[in-house]
């Protein structure tokens, strides 16, 4: 008899097993609650320049990528030339990280919730790859800036950011002293300096070729599945696994340790 029941248990199981629909990964494919964003995701016609990686799927409008080349953006009324003129080596850095933010749909595991005006969700922590910070450092070592935090903190009494009273314009060298503190302080810990390198599937890449496709798409399932993995001694369950497992509706759940107990 007892046989019989665990056997059932288990047929139970693996019925409900197939008939579960997988559900929707909410960490994937999705546009943040910010200014410019839009809703969800999707194809556009065309992008502007540094941002047409992203037209096949993306969280921008054509508008937005164009105003993220200008100097003085209606976007944030942010202008790069707060300590004279950015070097264009420079600033393609930050046209690339703007394109990026605004655009990407695949920076879901880092999305954060915050209390702005203009915002309701922020990104935090993201890996960056090794070779975007230390290309961006490189190409804007020798250019000015008064500030190491371009969140906050600046005179906006003409209605666009400039330096704050009694600061001084200084060499991003010496504000930055490494790809490591441009990366992670520019933007208030927005990303995080990754040591993983451009196809390594765990950094998340401004740059990249999108006739190879967006490289990005694999790094953001891989941290949505470890941002749901189970604890440190499973954590090795590969992703398919977990994700069948935990399709389960708990009711069958529940039934598992009984039906391997009777077997």
């Amino acid at each position: 008899l007892a046989v019989g029941m665990a056997v059932a248990l288990v047929l139970l199981v693996l019925l409900a097993a197939d008939a579960t629909v997988p559900v929707k990964n909410s960490l994937l494919n999705i546009c943040m609650d910010a200014k410019h964003h839009k809703s969800k995701p999707g194809p556009e016609g065309k992008l502007h320049d540094q941002c047409s990686p992203w037209k096949d799927n993306a969280c921008c409008t054509a508008n937005t990528s164009s105003e993220a080349h200008k100097d003085q953006s209606n976007l944030y009324n942010f202008n790069w030339n707060h300590c004279g003129v950015m070097p264009p080596k420079c600033k393609r850095h930050f046209i690339q990280d703007t394109c990026l933010y605004e655009c990407s749909p695949n920076l879901g595991p880092w999305i954060d919730q915050v209390d702005s005006s203009w915002r309701r969700e922020r990104i935090l922590h993201v890996p960056l790859c090794k070779e975007d910070c230390e290309e961006w450092w490189k190409d804007c070592k020798d250019a000015l800036t008064c500030k190491e935090n371009w969140h906050k903190g600046w005179n906006w009494s003409t209605g666009t950011n400039r330096c704050p009273w009694g600061s001084m314009c200084r060499p991003f060298s010496e504000v930055f002293p490494r790809p490591k503190d441009l990366c992670e302080k520019v933007w208030s810990n927005s990303y995080k300096y990754s040591p993983e390198r451009r196809g390594s599937g765990r950094c998340i890449q401004m740059w990249f070729d999108p006739a190879q496709g967006n490289p990005n798409v694999a790094v953001a399932r891989y941290y949505s599945w470890k941002k749901r993995s189970w604890p440190a001694q499973v954590e090795d369950v590969a992703p398919e696994r977990d994700q069948a497992v935990r399709a389960l509706p708990w009711s069958v759940l529940a039934l598992l340790p009984l039906a391997l107990v009777l077997l």
